[in-house]
């Protein structure tokens, strides 16, 4: 998929853990892992909005387009 996924980079700048950011944006740690692996399908601007908050972000340090070779 083109669409890369660096939430796992952000939390280690962060210092935040799965089960922390999981808490404070309440979603399961399971929705997480599948946000943080790249397997979700979609996310929803609220959901963004939230990571974004706490990491003291913006969405494209999480999110990257990359062209499928």
């Amino acid at each position: 998929m083109p669409i890369i996924v660096n939430l796992d980079v952000m939390m280690a700048k962060r210092k935040i853990s799965s089960g922390d950011l999981a808490e404070k944006i309440d979603i399961t740690p399971a929705n997480l892992s599948i946000l943080k692996t790249g397997k979700a399908k979609a996310v929803r601007f609220s959901t963004l909005e939230k990571i974004c908050e706490v990491l003291d972000c913006q969405p494209g340090d999480i999110l990257e387009y990359a062209k499928e070779k």
